[in-house]
């Protein structure tokens, strides 16, 4: 939100309190408390004036956290999110001599100017150089009298809306990158954001998740934390800052360090939460009835049928909404005139080998037979009259599950352990944007406009647990639109609703590059788009594309996305994709492992693995598939791309997947033109990817038909981890390549693994 008309006015009805003096601190065993206070000429300044105290933390090593708060007085009735925290790694030193004081937090430090009228903090890396901080009128407090709030009530006080302020210096050419799901330019710098929520597809500036962690390119990372409305002005303010502003009377942030942004993500994680794996069979092709297409029982069979008979393998089948008779979302039945032997069909398709998911909301309509129970029960919002809050967008009547209810949770839940009796493996947890905020109460008297981003984390913890109780930890998943700070923890998250063109493929990719840089580790998009019919040509680059996601689903809106419809070659593309996918199982295992362990995405952007190139620090249309695969995805009818191959340490080139004799020179540019049946997919040099081209499906047999392709030299001995596909938070083995393996088979702590030296 934006409070200046340049850097010497307000904007009119804008009052700002700057802090600029620290009038007193005291510390408190790794806790430091300062007494901040407008400049001060005497001691008459110090009525008639606000304060805003500040108090510096350190919850984990090389993190530290500044609360910032104007009024302490206000009710808290949460909710908070939950961040792992732990002592015994900050030290506090104040000069009084030179008016300075350092608090270290690991290789973190802080320097604090306590200096009469001279405010000043200054985050710094274990060089000494300055990562961020605050300079000159950088924390305030503002008052805001723009809104229909402000009015005398009393004769005496004028009620104002109220901001805290905190405004972290930008260094000359840093770059910002994250804020979660944003489907605009990667780079977030001359950008507003706004951290809420909302129901708004792929081609605004609104977001399905808002995450208030942003990383800088120079080393660290910013997370606020805050469950409200938050709202970032980034460099689009004040040309030197991001600015923060909250609603209310206190914000808290931290500053996280890393000497790669790796290890920015690794310590984020750490304070948050690290992301859940998820069951190798996830990983397989998913297909869905689409969302308003005509379907039944007869429909989804022939459909697979069709797969079956093209030998594209298929793992997943997902029914979407209409699964249930309309106006009745949710009341998790299947409808009998469509379905109307359901537990005998869905015996069937497990029959078929398929596993399956099935779709839902928070929200239960006024026509669904469960509404009657949920109202007489309190299970849902509350206007503060008592009454039921109900709308008729989306469903006539309905009314949103209040997750801050243990009863209502459990009886939520109980429905989904019906369905999962029935035979259903996984959940679409969709919407959870529109959530109210005025007027509403909560079971648990929790503030609503809190409440707003933080619901998302409530509806999709409480049915991932639901299927963690059954099939036990990292094995269950979700396939879920909206999140929140912490939702790493119930994966899957996939972009929500794009177009059927090749500029919303592009910002499918930005938003999942995006989110991805903010502790999550698994994306998916709708492959061929949500909103459209797609053109054959898209259809296929998009399967490209999706088979090289972690996860992969067809599915669209108000048309079909089984491929033979847009033409049998599309078939051909999609049969192929999906095999490479499956031998690159024990890579996708592995490296799952690895971003499970700390943090690190399975897609990445370029500069996430490439820090030392700077030419990878904007480029959004490319990406690495784990450690050792450079994707570049083709967004053009005609086939050319234009891609960037990073520079790595050595002399090593990049090979081709498709044709090993084609190598690449790091720090170029290249541009090509492909066919339907490759893409850029570059193997990185002096690297091992383990493959196994004997797989039929992600979950068999790991070890049997194992193959390691390596490009270049090995420096060392190379460990590589085989993951169990049956319990994919499990090494079934570690196999150690010495430098020197050679020929085409070798044995490997008693295992035969075919090397391929794919650059002889």
């Amino acid at each position: 939100m934006k409070f200046t008309e340049g850097m010497w006015c307000l904007r009119e009805g804008v009052r700002i309190e700057w802090m600029s003096n620290v009038e007193r601190l005291r510390t408190e065993q790794e806790t430091v408390h300062l007494l901040l206070n407008k400049f001060q000429k005497h001691r008459g300044d110090t009525l008639n004036s606000p304060t805003v105290s500040a108090q510096v933390t350190s919850p984990q090593e090389g993190i530290i956290g500044v609360k910032l708060v104007h009024w302490a007085g206000k009710a808290d009735n949460g909710p908070h999110y939950h961040l792992n925290t732990t002592s015994g790694h900050a030290s506090i030193n104040h000069d009084k001599d030179t008016n300075k004081l350092n608090y270290t937090s690991g290789p973190l430090a802080l320097d604090v100017n306590t200096a009469a009228n001279e405010l000043d903090f200054v985050f710094r890396a274990p060089s000494g150089k300055k990562l961020t901080g605050h300079s000159w009128r950088s924390i305030g407090y503002v008052a805001d009298q723009r809104t229909e709030k402000h009015r005398y009530e009393d004769g005496i006080y004028a009620e104002k809306q109220g901001y805290m302020l905190a405004e972290l210096d930008l260094g000359v050419g840093e770059k910002v990158y994250g804020l979660g799901e944003r489907f605009g330019p990667f780079v977030k710098n001359g950008q507003t954001v706004d951290m809420w929520n909302e129901d708004g597809g792929t081609s605004s500036e609104l977001a399905y998740k808002n995450i208030p962690f942003y990383m800088s390119s120079k080393g660290y990372g910013v997370f606020v934390n805050h469950p409200g409305k938050i709202s970032l002005e980034v460099q689009s303010e004040r040309t030197t800052r991001v600015n923060i502003s909250v609603p209310g009377e206190e914000i808290e942030y931290f500053i996280v360090y890393g000497d790669s942004p790796k290890d920015v993500l690794r310590r984020y994680t750490t304070l948050t939460g690290r992301p859940a794996l998820v069951p190798s069979w996830s990983y397989n092709l998913w297909l869905t009835t689409s969302f308003t297409t005509n379907y039944d029982e007869q429909t989804v069979t022939g459909f697979l049928d069709g797969f079956r008979d093209r030998d594209i393998p298929l793992g997943v089948f997902h029914f979407d909404c209409f699964w249930m008779k309309s106006y009745q979302w949710c009341d998790f039945q299947f409808d009998e005139e469509m379905f109307p032997d359901a537990d005998g069909y869905l015996k069937r398709l497990k029959d078929r080998g398929l596993k399956i998911s099935v779709w839902i909301n928070p929200y239960v309509g006024q026509a669904s037979p469960l509404f009657e129970e949920g109202k007489k029960s309190g299970y849902f919002i509350k206007r503060t009259d008592g009454s039921v809050w109900q709308w008729d967008f989306w469903q006539a009547g309905m009314a949103v599950v209040d997750f801050t209810n243990p009863a209502a949770c459990s009886w939520y839940s109980s429905h989904l352990e019906r369905l999962m009796e029935m035979g259903v493996d996984s959940f679409k947890t969709d919407f959870a944007e529109r959530i109210p905020v005025k007027g509403i109460k909560y079971h648990d008297g929790a503030d609503p406009e809190r409440m707003h981003n933080y619901y998302a984390l409530l509806y999709n913890r409480i049915v991932y647990q639901t299927l963690s109780n059954r099939v036990g930890p990292n094995q269950g998943l979700l396939f879920a639109r909206s999140t929140a700070p912490g939702g790493q923890a119930y994966p899957v998250h996939w972009g929500g609703d794009c177009e059927s063109t090749f500029e919303a493929m592009a910002e499918s990719l930005r938003g999942g590059l995006s989110l991805m840089l903010c502790g999550y580790i698994f994306w998916a998009s709708d492959i061929g788009g949500f909103e459209g019919t797609p053109p054959p040509a898209l259809y296929k680059r998009w399967v490209q594309f999706g088979l090289l996601s972690s996860h992969s689903r067809l599915h669209g809106s108000s048309s079909f996305r089984v491929p033979w419809i847009y033409g049998e070659d599309c078939s051909a593309v999609l049969r192929d994709c999906v095999k490479r996918k499956i031998l690159l199982t024990p890579y996708i295992l592995q490296e799952a492992l690895r971003g499970h362990r700390n943090g690190t995405p399975l897609m990445r952007a370029l500069f996430l693995e490439f820090p030392e190139d700077l030419n990878t620090y904007a480029i959004d249309t490319q990406y690495m598939f784990g450690s050792n695969l450079l994707v570049a995805p083709v967004f053009s009818e005609d086939g050319e791309v234009t891609f960037y191959v990073p520079g790595t340490k050595g002399d090593g080139k990049w090979v081709s997947w498709f044709d090993h004799s084609k190598s690449y020179e790091g720090g170029q540019w290249y541009t090509e033109t492909h066919g339907f049946d490759t893409m850029p997919i570059l193997i990185r040099p002096d690297s091992v990817t383990v493959t196994n081209p004997t797989l039929k499906a992600p979950e068999d047999d790991a070890l049997a038909g194992i193959q390691f392709l390596v490009n270049g030299t090995l420096p060392a001995e190379t460990i590589v981890e085989i993951v169990n596909p049956g319990r994919t938070d499990e090494v079934l083995k570690t196999l150690r390549l010495a430098p020197a393996s050679g020929g085409r088979t070798v044995e490997v702590e008693g295992h035969e693994v075919e090397v391929i030296h794919i650059d002889q």
